[in-house]
């Protein structure tokens, strides 16, 4: 059986067939331009591939309540062209398949989960960070909503006692995005992050952040597992400075097995960047369930 996958971005689109092993078996990519052009591109890829339903994870915020008027739809997302975009809707009138709708995190989050490291674990995160930052959570073996759904990339953190910067993000200043997401780095330093990987003073703050925001996690959702990825997670460095930073601000207080082996507790995704097209394909198998 062959399932359609969108993993929907801001700056592009990833669009893939899949099956139910997670074997992805097509794919491309489409620049996101605006809805009314960039959406008739991604209906006409699924078209004619005959798949059972389709699988959306999609940047936000989102309405991912069904009894919802407006669920399906992309909400205050600062992309202004997209805000308020019926996205399920349209896919479902130009396709006529059942569509399963989440974000783009909680996609990556659900591959995992389904094939990846957190296989068999009913509570872990998964965290993007990148362009912005984003946390999707698997809470007792469902990924988790409740009001609207985890934008945990806006913890509000502790400033470094050495950095005075004020902060990127223009909702809360210095909440985890505004400190650690790409934007925040480039516009520190002068400098994108892959220029800066010889720069000590970098990625002691980096790590101080995110490992402020990973005790933070740990201390009200007690995952099982911590995944990071993220364009920022591709600095080899970062990840061991992480690991001794949220030992550091822990101080012992979690006694479990995990705080002992953080080198398999806090990881990089293990889906070799296919997580969240895998993700959405669990999506679509979801909801062809009902």
């Amino acid at each position: 059986m062959k399932f359609g996958a969108l993993e929907a971005g801001g700056t592009k689109m990833v669009c893939a067939i899949g099956n139910e092993n997670g074997e992805i078996l097509e794919r491309i990519s489409i620049p996101t331009e605006t809805p009314e052009k960039t959406l008739p591109a991604i209906a006409a890829f699924f078209q004619g591939k005959d798949i059972a339903a389709l699988g959306i994870g999609c940047f936000g915020p989102l309405d991912v309540h069904k009894d919802s008027p407006t669920y399906g739809h992309i909400t205050t997302t600062p992309k202004l062209a997209w805000r308020n975009c019926d996205i399920v809707g349209y896919l479902e009138n130009e396709l006529h398949v059942p569509v399963g709708f989440d974000t783009d995190v909680n996609g990556s989050m659900l591959g995992e989960a389904t094939w990846g490291c957190a296989k068999g674990l009913d509570t872990a995160i998964y965290i993007t960070i990148g362009t912005g930052v984003g946390v999707g959570v698997l809470a007792g073996g469902k990924l988790l909503h409740g009001m609207l759904h985890p934008e945990a990339g806006h913890i509000l953190l502790i400033p470094h006692p050495d950095d005075h910067y004020k902060g990127k993000c223009p909702y809360h200043g210095t909440c985890l995005e505004g400190m650690a997401a790409g934007p925040a780095i480039e516009d520190r330093w002068g400098k994108k992050a892959y220029d800066l990987a010889d720069n000590q003073q970098v990625w002691e703050f980096e790590s101080y952040y995110i490992a402020q925001a990973l005790v933070n996690y740990i201390l009200t959702l007690s995952p099982q597992k911590i995944i990071l990825g993220g364009g920022v997670m591709h600095q080899e460095q970062l990840m061991p400075m992480i690991r001794e930073q949220v030992a550091k601000l822990l101080n012992g207080y979690v006694e479990t097995p995990e705080m002992h082996d953080l080198e398999n507790y806090i990881v990089l995704p293990s889906l070799d960047d296919n997580q969240g097209i895998m993700g959405a394909v669990k999506l679509a198998m979801e909801a062809l369930e009902g």
